[in-house]
């Protein structure tokens, strides 16, 4: 049993992506697995350590404004097609998947051009160009969000929910102590978890470092703020960092006991995000990043909003309303039990096992 898995880019590909490959080993011991990224991105260095094998395509995505860089987009394409028509003869998969992400196109193009079903991994509540295009031939779209049928055919369409590393959810109620331990919290106040990625988010940080005063003043609450790489130098010495009631780190390597210690959490709406939100359960602010193609966030984050599961502050309003926000639900503690239990209802704990079930029924048959 021969599968691919297709895709990557950023860490909202990538990790779900290996969860999949896992929940197949985990199934099917003997399945043989090939993951086919994007030369230097994130899932060249991630694939190996998660224990699996990869090749990487010379792609890259077009740009929406006028760049050099789209004067290669052609050749990169052609590139990448042709080792991915070779990938595909030589490893003779029984399936490929594609997750999004820049290879994912011309790897599943290949796949079904060669008689192989192709599975789709849509994890947000509104389609990219390439999957909308690679929909027409999948064999099936795994999907996060109810109503995908606006968008693909009805009678291809699975709902599973998007995959999430076990270990980021598992036995949180018993990890609350630990977790206030590991990042130097007060047990007796109530914490705020505030995050934009590995990377970072600039608006949650502009937030941030506009609250100093709002903060200092609030000496019952306190906040587990990651700043991200990208963002280290720029506020990790800022005033709102050295309050004694704020911990600003700029990585976060043990995001289930951040999720265990905190009362509320904040981040972006990207899928991976409110994924592992509905598994943590806790009520939560989404702030949904502009940057991104189709205003794809907005709508995640608007699908939560809908059912009561989360509240979401602009992101150009951000600065001025988001902590204010966050207070607000702390001091509503109808409100905020509200949230976490709509949030924690839209939890698809075995995201992971129902796309690989999808995957050996169709090798099965």
């Amino acid at each position: 049993m021969r599968i691919i898995i297709s895709g990557g880019g950023t860490g909202g590909h990538v990790f779900p992506a290996i969860a999949i490959a896992d929940a197949v080993k985990k199934l099917r011991p003997d399945a043989e697995i090939l993951f086919v990224g994007a030369q230097g991105k994130l899932e060249m260095e991630k694939v190996p350590k998660a224990g699996y094998p990869i090749e990487g395509l010379w792609i890259s995505g077009f740009q929406r404004k006028l760049t050099w860089q789209n004067l290669l987009f052609p050749f990169k394409l052609m590139a990448s097609s042709w080792k991915a028509r070779q990938i595909v003869r030589r490893f003779q998969p029984d399936v490929a998947v594609g997750v999004g992400g820049y290879a994912s196109g011309p790897t599943l193009n290949a796949a079904g051009a060669a008689g192989i079903p192709t599975v789709l991994q849509e994890q947000n509540g509104f389609p990219g160009v390439t999957n909308r295009i690679l929909a027409k031939k999948a064999a099936k779209i795994c999907v996060a969000y109810e109503g995908m049928d606006q968008f693909f055919p009805k009678e291809k369409i699975v709902l599973t929910g998007n995959p999430v590393r076990s270990e980021v959810f598992e036995n949180l109620e018993n990890k609350r102590n630990e977790g206030l331990k590991y990042f130097g919290l007060d047990a007796s106040k109530k914490t705020i978890f505030i995050f934009g990625g590995s990377l970072g988010a600039r608006t949650l940080n502009e937030a941030m470092a506009a609250a100093t005063d709002l903060l200092r003043e609030r000496s019952d609450v306190q906040v587990l703020w990651q700043i991200g790489k990208f963002y280290e130098a720029a506020f990790s010495h800022c005033e709102t960092a050295k309050l004694p009631n704020v911990q600003a780190r700029p990585f976060i390597d043990r995001m289930d006991l951040a999720y265990a210690a905190a009362d509320l959490v904040i981040g972006r709406a990207g899928a991976l995000t409110i994924s592992e939100m509905c598994l943590v359960g806790k009520p939560s602010i989404l702030v949904p990043s502009p940057n991104v193609a189709e205003d794809h966030q907005t709508k995640n984050a608007l699908a939560l909003v809908e059912k009561q599961a989360a509240l979401m502050v602009k992101d150009v309003e951000a600065k001025e309303r988001l902590l204010w926000t966050a207070l607000e639900v702390l001091e509503n503690q109808e409100l905020a039990k509200r949230l976490g239990g709509n949030i924690k209802q839209l939890a698809k704990p075995n995201a992971a096992e129902e796309i690989a079930k999808v995957l050996l029924q169709l090798i099965g048959r």
